[in-house]
């Protein structure tokens, strides 16, 4: 079955989307400073702890962000979302640093609630367990850096990489709900993902810790942040609807050649 003109379109869309460049360098542009002079402002423990915060972030998240949603609707509300977050960015951005440990969950759980509103346009079922794993697979899907390997950070990379951790959350549905506390599928899923995210985070991290940027800068960032995911979320759900109309490999075949 070939591909229609209108659904090629939709797929170069989400490449341009899914691979285009990175976090830090939308904030970089946006904020006038590069981000690696925030990266030195960073407290020396940053790094041991940016793993668990960010896993703490995406099981508070996952525990309350999708079920508010209708399984039905119009077009995603991405703009309310973006106020959403840029509120919690201005009071985080007060703080600086240091107010991210008690922003990031309310953030993570607007743009993850952002996230299935979107897949929910694309025509995903927000009940499914695959659809609320997608979800989450999006934190995983950074778009480029100057210093990425691509062969690590494509999107249908990322995507392979995390696709042993779904597999077995799916058959394991049956037996315990992957939104209990308790699960270990949950806890390896959002290990595997905050890897990821925890790069995302901390660039926006190193963005607020730049002298002057404040509540107002803190706003600005946060809007920036949760655009790069609805970005990612965009393309990732658009490759997931051309993936159900004509197969997996038929559109990653594709994908790769454009």
């Amino acid at each position: 079955m070939e591909l229609s003109s209108h659904d090629r379109q939709c797929l170069a869309q989400a490449k341009q989307l899914l691979e285009n460049p990175g976090l830090a360098a939308k904030m970089s542009n946006a904020i006038g400073s590069p981000i690696e002079q925030g990266l030195k402002l960073l407290p020396k423990n940053w790094n041991s702890s940016i793993n668990d915060l960010t896993q703490k972030a995406l099981i508070k998240a996952s525990d309350a962000a999708i079920f508010t949603l209708k399984d039905s609707g119009s077009a995603s509300s991405n703009r309310l979302h973006k106020l959403g977050v840029a509120v919690t960015g201005g009071v985080g951005g007060f703080f600086g640093v240091a107010g991210i440990a008690v922003e990031l969950p309310i953030s993570t759980t607007i743009m993850l609630r952002s996230i299935a509103d979107i897949a929910r346009a694309e025509g995903e079922c927000i009940r499914d367990l695959n659809t609320k794993l997608a979800c989450i697979e999006v934190f995983a899907l950074g778009g480029k850096s100057t210093d990425d390997d691509g062969s690590e950070s494509g999107y249908y990379a990322v995507r392979t990489a995390l696709a042993k951790s779904v597999l077995d959350a799916s058959e394991f549905v049956a037996k315990k709900a992957i939104t209990d506390k308790g699960s270990p599928l949950l806890v390896k899923i959002t290990a595997e993902v905050a890897k990821r995210f925890g790069i995302q985070v901390t660039e926006k991290a190193a963005a607020q810790a730049i002298p002057a940027i404040g509540a107002a800068g803190g706003a600005i960032i946060n809007t920036i942040f949760i655009g790069h995911y609805q970005d990612m979320a965009t393309g990732h759900f658009i490759v997931r609807r051309l993936e159900r109309q004509y197969g997996k490999e038929r559109i990653q075949g594709e994908y790769q050649r454009l």
